[in-house]
């Protein structure tokens, strides 16, 4: 059975939620997993047939913590079956929803020495009421601008739960897993 490792970086905790529901979907489908947040210490992700990492945009930016961690373990990515996606509100849209259209994504890759085979962007949440000040209003501003929800109580989750799924079912494919067949 193939054992994955799902690694996220997440400012609000949405990435991490996104994992824990790839998690249940590959356990739904016979497949080990386990979460773990990018900066923690353990576990050893050599001790993993795949590895997914997952990472949310915060200021127009990934974590620079994830390239850190890409950099220190390319060998063993590159060696690995493994998977990247991004959570971001841009992918709200249906224009910016896809690995070819994200520019959050595109950007990253570009700048990454690590060229998963799966990637992947999800919609995140949005919930002013979990910002401070300054990025409350630079939120709304960004919104605004994009044609989004400005009013500052609004606690709206963007995230495509089915996408999510489906792309739980690529990785267990991508590892082997007993999803092999339906990848």
């Amino acid at each position: 059975m193939a054992k994955i490792l799902l690694l996220y970086s997440s400012v609000y905790g949405h990435s991490r939620r996104i994992s824990e529901r790839m998690q249940a979907h590959l356990a739904q489908q016979g497949v080990a997993a386990e979460v773990a947040a990018i900066t923690d210490t353990g576990p050893d992700p050599a001790a993993f047939d795949a590895i997914v990492i997952g990472a949310s945009i915060r200021h127009g930016k990934h974590n620079p913590a994830v390239m850190d961690f890409i950099r220190q373990h390319l060998a063993l990515l590159q060696s690995r079956p493994s998977a990247f996606f991004s959570v971001n509100l841009v992918a709200r849209k249906p224009t910016r929803n896809t690995r070819e259209t994200n520019p959050y994504l595109r950007r990253f890759m570009a700048q990454s020495p690590w060229q998963p085979k799966l990637q992947g962007v999800f919609a995140g949440e949005l919930d002013y009421s979990r910002y401070g000040p300054l990025d409350r209003r630079m939120m709304r501003f960004v919104m605004w601008l994009n044609k989004g929800p400005t009013d500052p109580t609004t606690k709206v989750e963007f995230t495509d739960w089915n996408a999510v799924e489906r792309f739980a079912t690529q990785v267990a494919a991508l590892a082997g897993g007993p999803g092999a067949a339906a990848g």
